[in-house]
């Protein structure tokens, strides 16, 4: 499967080469294609391409994870373990979907309710 790209409802994009650190608060989806050293809190989709890496917690409605994040993750609906994707850190979600291959080194609950 190949990564894909959506413009449509992407309103933050952090590019290749860009490093950010300290924490982000953002109300629309976030693309992350650079280096973030902090928490994120998002109250739309993140995607974290094959070149992003994050080390930090995240808050968010949906997330799909092409690259890497050491953190924990806490997401309402869905996460989404791509096969290329690494994450340490335990997950808190309604829904998840990992691929062959996603490498995931943490621990995982669900929501009740969902």
């Amino acid at each position: 499967m190949k990564e894909g790209i959506t413009t449509a409802n992407t309103h933050n994009i952090l590019t290749p080469g860009t490093r950010i650190t300290g924490d982000i608060s953002a109300e629309e989806d976030f693309r992350i294609d650079g280096i973030i050293e902090g928490n994120i809190s998002c109250k739309g989709k993140i995607i974290v391409g094959n070149n992003g890496k994050i080390s930090g917690n995240i808050d968010c409605t949906n997330i799909e994870i092409w690259g890497s994040i050491n953190g924990n993750i806490s997401c309402i609906e869905n996460v989404i373990l791509r096969a290329s994707s690494f994450l340490k850190g335990d997950i808190k979600t309604g829904t998840i979907e990992i691929e062959p291959g996603a490498q995931f080194d943490g621990g995982c609950s669900m929501y009740k309710g969902q």
